[in-house]
């Protein structure tokens, strides 16, 4: 089956970490919401704990999403899953949990359709290279024993990590890379040359800032076969337009409820 059938003219929609704007992040519910409505792909972030587990969380720190403080790689499993990490958004979601991602897995693998991007947040910095490197290897395993690899792209801000992928997997795993390259700190390679896909960032400043790098950009980026897609932080209808214009493919967000309609009014969603 073909997952990927976006386009200019039939522009995906990414639940960036579920549906933050009206769930907590990187929570079951929240990705059990943005699926319910109709979303083409389920963001997500994945790091390791202190015994060695993967879970589902942005921050290195558990400070922002929980009601405790520390380091997600100093705490052990059973410690992170004591935490809320729902009433920080609202009591009404008290005690919600941190996910691990064989949890979210065992609950995406008989979705029929949707395509995951799976945000490696374990980066190969100096004396933390062997953790980044297992990490990411344990979960490409994952994502093969549950028959995801045709539908997943492979998402890190590390360009050192995205050459670790493609030189030990080649194209077998689809890359999610940022623009402009300044994003990527350490690479010895072209970083354009292999990735699926690319976040076009803008390069802009100050009061002419925007979400989405300009045409010509988009352009450059879909001429050498990486597909140009837009960042969370396109929020509002006229920044919906303004990634039509420019080409993307897909749009990352933070309100995919909101996204997804205005697309299909528009008539670029179907």
């Amino acid at each position: 089956m073909n997952y990927w059938t976006q386009s200019p003219q039939n522009i995906y929609v990414a639940a960036h970490r579920g549906w933050p704007a009206k769930y907590p992040e990187n929570t079951m519910e929240s990705f059990k919401a943005a699926a319910e409505i109709g979303v083409d792909q389920l963001e997500l972030d994945v790091r390791v704990t202190k015994d060695n587990e993967l879970v589902i969380i942005h921050d290195a720190t558990v400070d922002r999403t929980t009601n405790d403080t520390g380091l997600v790689c100093e705490k052990t499993l059973a410690e992170l899953k004591a935490l809320d990490a729902g009433s920080h958004f609202s009591e009404e979601f008290k005690d919600c949990k941190i996910p691990t991602f064989i949890e979210f897995m065992d609950w995406i693998k008989d979705h029929p359709t949707m395509t995951l991007d799976v945000e490696l947040k374990e980066y190969p910095t100096e004396g933390h290279e062997a953790i980044a490197y297992e990490t990411c290897d344990r979960v490409l395993k994952i994502i093969d024993d549950y028959d995801f690899t045709d539908r997943v792209v492979i998402n890190t801000w590390s360009g050192k990590l995205h050459e670790y992928i493609y030189k030990k997997y080649g194209k077998k795993y689809r890359l999610h890379s940022y623009y402009p390259i300044e994003h990527l700190g350490e690479i010895t390679e072209d970083p354009y040359a292999y990735p699926y896909c690319c976040c076009m960032f803008t390069t802009k400043e100050g009061d002419q800032r925007e979400p989405i790098a300009t045409k010509e950009e988009c352009d450059a980026m879909a001429a050498r076969g990486v597909q140009p897609w837009a960042g969370a932080g396109v929020r509002k209808e006229k920044y919906v337009d303004m990634a039509i214009e420019r080409g993307a493919y897909l749009i990352t967000c933070n309100n995919p409820d909101e996204i997804l309609d205005w697309l299909r009014k528009k008539g670029y969603h179907k």
